[in-house]
């Protein structure tokens, strides 16, 4: 037991040493969010992380890749933990087709894995340079036929609460955890271990169809939903008339392969995407020229690559030149199945109106998840994502928080709801129409957390501790 305790008091030693610096700042991939924290700790192990929390007084908040954009992962003065040195895997069962990992790895990491076994993650994002626990951390979801959040795919993890103790959770033990932490932002406490159900790594044939939008659910419902062979699917919806769509699929064959590489390039953004990105924000006819000549020459012809290339894209390949002047946000709405056709034209009409600067808007589906506290999908959803720029100063700021507000109150009105990782521009009343189980989540969390040690700027807006 002394052993023990000495140990754990080196650890933190080495930690706080290494820290002690001064306060420094942590910010996100759009830049509009700096916030100072009283240190950045970056633990390799959930036994140093369970020593750290229980030894903390204050504040703590958690980051991993850094992609949600609104402060969702630090709080001014808190110990910050940078999860991204627990990046092991842990446990490997091709056989059983399961994974342990540390919840600080990088989906791409774990895809340099599994791929020598042939072995594919099952949900994950469009992107593989987000960590395994930020996205368990969102409850984010990917473009799976048949799939939704990846709640569907996680089997259990462990976690470390306010007062250190580490438990494990899954749908069997501790479920009201798994459920919570799942989609709760760091706010019940540190996913320091996962376990993932994989699936099989195939050769899939990319197709695009080019259609109208108000005909698109009528193919999704026909040709998407029952197939036996689609795998990945969204569809791209141009700006600025918003008329047409893009439907991509990716479906299961044996055909050979056009692209030897098994997993995509790990490349910055090159000077051509970079100029593409500024011709078509700024450009003349920039939008129309990306929508009727550069992707039609993309997708001009099928072509078939592993599932895991599909699903192993770098972000970085779509970074602007510079963020300094503007940036390029995300945000996401949900609505049910049956109002889609009712939530286009208010989307547009809003967008249209406050003269957004949408590149595009990808249209993903989600089956239902049930369970999770915060859970966006009750039901089966179609995602609108979309992806704009919008200028840094504060009259900037406030400028689309507008319209952002609009857009809830028009997807919340039609049943749906909006994705929390983005700016946090929601009232608390839309909050909680949005998440109806929210007095749920923050009852756990007043259980497990009771002097509100997990925070940042997201329970800093809703948490009333």
């Amino acid at each position: 037991m002394r052993t023990v305790t000495i140990l754990i008091w080196i650890t933190l030693y080495a930690v706080f040493s290494a820290t002690a610096q001064g306060s420094e700042t942590v910010n996100d991939i759009t830049q509009l969010n700096p916030i100072v924290v009283e240190r950045i700790v970056a633990p390799t192990s959930t036994e140093e992380v369970s020593a750290l929390v229980a030894a903390h007084p204050g504040p703590i908040s958690i980051g991993g890749g850094r992609y949600s954009q609104g402060g969702q992962t630090a709080c001014t003065g808190c110990l910050f933990i940078d999860m991204r040195q627990m990046n092991r895997v842990l446990a490997f069962d091709p056989a059983g087709k399961r994974l342990t990992v540390q919840a600080g790895i990088s989906w791409r990491a774990v895809q340099e894995i599994v791929d020598w076994e042939n072995l594919s993650l099952r949900i994950m994002q469009s992107f593989s340079n987000f960590t395994v626990g930020g996205s368990l951390s969102v409850n984010a979801h990917g473009r799976y036929v048949g799939e939704g959040p990846i709640v569907r795919s996680v089997e259990s993890f462990k976690i470390v609460l306010a007062d250190g103790s580490v438990k494990t959770a899954s749908r069997d033990e501790n479920s009201d955890l798994f459920f919570g932490a799942i989609g709760g932002y760091g706010g019940i406490g540190v996913i320091t271990e996962v376990t993932l159900n994989l699936t099989d790594n195939v050769a899939v044939e990319r197709v695009s169809q080019r259609m109208k939008v108000t005909d698109y659910t009528a193919f999704f419902e026909a040709r998407i939903k029952p197939s036996q062979t689609a795998i990945i699917h969204n569809a791209t919806l141009y700006p600025p008339e918003y008329k047409g769509v893009n439907a991509l699929t990716f479906s299961r064959t044996d055909k050979p392969v056009d692209i030897a590489d098994r997993l995509a390039p790990i490349k910055p953004a090159g000077s051509f995407r970079q100029e593409l990105i500024a011709w078509a924000t700024h450009g003349p006819f920039g939008k129309q020229i990306k929508e009727h000549i550069y992707e039609r020459i993309i997708y001009a012809r099928p072509r078939v690559a592993w599932r895991n290339y599909d699903a192993s894209l770098d972000v970085l390949d779509i970074e602007p030149a510079s963020r300094a002047k503007s940036t390029y946000v995300l945000q996401e709405y949900f609505v049910p199945e049956a109002r889609f056709d009712a939530f286009v034209p208010r989307l547009c009409d809003i967008l249209r109106r406050h003269k957004v600067n949408v590149l595009n808007v990808s249209i993903r589906h989600a089956k239902a998840d049930p369970d999770t506290l915060l859970n966006w999908a009750r039901t089966d959803v179609f995602a609108f994502v979309i992806y704009y720029e919008q200028g840094v100063s504060e009259a900037d700021k406030a400028a689309v928080g507008v319209w952002t507000r609009e857009l809830i109150d028009a997807a919340i009105g039609l049943g749906g709801a909006y994705y929390l990782p983005y700016q946090i521009h929601a009232t608390p009343a839309q909050f909680r129409d949005a998440y109806p189980k929210a007095d749920a989540f923050f009852a756990l969390k007043r259980r497990v957390d009771p002097t509100y040690k997990f925070r940042n700027r997201l329970w800093e807006a809703y948490y009333i501790p």
